[in-house]
């Protein structure tokens, strides 16, 4: 259940509502934009007679809110949510690029990649230290040694940092050293892991699960907003279908579905959806096009080389090309980079 107060309600209103849904024991998020402020109600709301509330000095409306999640849709906040960081807007009038390698090998190969994607533009520096990878015998990860590998290099280079979380005992170690927390698509109905980032208060990237609808994808990242972070980025990167052309099948509807259902900024890996460099820099060009706040790329200094995913990994060469190609395609949709 949603409640709208009416515009410059004044704060005393707003706490006398917020004291007696929380009286009557359910949890209230508050969402404030320019001038006006939403009240999301979590709990049996279905015991609660919505004329209450309405007849409450300062509330404008009280609704039902039908989908299943709550926090995440536009019902709750209509603005899209920006989300700051280390000078970074996710979500805004800025497209955003994240770029890196798949896994963080050594000192010289991420400060190697990370001075060429900050010089082509990218702001943030992607860079796995736990790998959840198929095969047990799989390299999986470099763990805290990397990630202070790619701090040093964030710094270096003015970059933010996103790092993929695999489970709860590793995000306080992992706090010091990445801005942005990220759950991959095998994680993201770790409800215990989803629930532990929601008491956090660092962004969130997560990614939508193999087999997920987006309804699942939303209502995951509801339980990290229902714990109180509510800085979250929307990461579609390719569903398992009967396609085995490429690694995943890239849903391009998704984003503008998104768009509308939900205020959380979202973002295209193209990378792990095709699985293929030469497919990659396509897709990136339509996850623009199709209203996407950003990109997720993985780009090695040497991919014949890497540890892991090199073939789809760009040259940092194609990665300043496919950058120059953004430059024409974002302000056409009205957008900056």
């Amino acid at each position: 259940m949603v409640i709208v107060m009416e515009k410059h309600a004044a704060e005393e209103k707003i706490e006398r509502v917020v004291a007696e849904l929380s009286t009557r024991g359910f949890d209230v998020h508050r969402s404030t934009g320019t001038d006006q402020t939403v009240l999301g109600v979590v709990g049996h709301v279905d015991t609660i007679d919505t004329r209450e509330f309405e007849l409450f000095d300062g509330v404008q409306e009280v609704v039902r809110v039908s989908e299943p999640y709550k926090l995440t849709s536009r019902t709750w906040r209509k603005e899209n949510t920006v989300i700051k960081v280390r000078g970074v807007e996710i979500g805004g009038e800025t497209v955003v690029v994240m770029a890196g390698p798949c896994t963080i090998e050594n000192e010289h190969q991420v400060f190697e990649t990370a001075r060429r994607v900050a010089r082509s533009g990218a702001r943030v520096l992607r860079g796995g230290a736990y790998k959840p990878r198929t095969s047990p015998y799989a390299f999986q990860g470099m763990g805290v040694d990397g990630l202070k590998i790619l701090r040093a290099a964030g710094d270096e280079f003015n970059m933010a940092t996103v790092s993929e979380v695999m489970e709860i005992s590793q995000i306080e170690g992992m706090l010091p050293y990445v801005d942005i927390l990220q759950v991959g698509a095998r994680n993201m109905q770790n409800f215990n892991l989803l629930s532990a980032l929601g008491q956090i208060r660092k962004p969130i990237l997560l990614k939508r699960g193999m087999s997920a609808t987006i309804q699942e994808w939303l209502l995951a990242a509801e339980y990290i907003m229902a714990g109180g972070n509510y800085e979250i980025i929307l990461c579609e990167r390719g569903i398992r279908t009967f396609e085995t052309y490429t690694r995943n099948t890239f849903d391009i509807s998704a984003i503008p579905v998104l768009n509308k259902l939900s205020h959380l900024p979202v973002i295209g890996d193209p990378s792990h959806a095709v699985g293929r460099r030469d497919k990659v820099m396509p897709l990136a060009r339509a996850v623009i096009a199709a209203g996407g706040d950003g990109l997720l790329i993985e780009v090695h200094h040497d991919p014949e080389k890497a540890v892991c995913d090199g073939p789809q990994s760009l040259y940092p060469e194609q990665f300043t090309r496919l950058m120059d190609e953004l430059k024409i395609i974002v302000p056409a949709v009205g957008r900056r980079i």
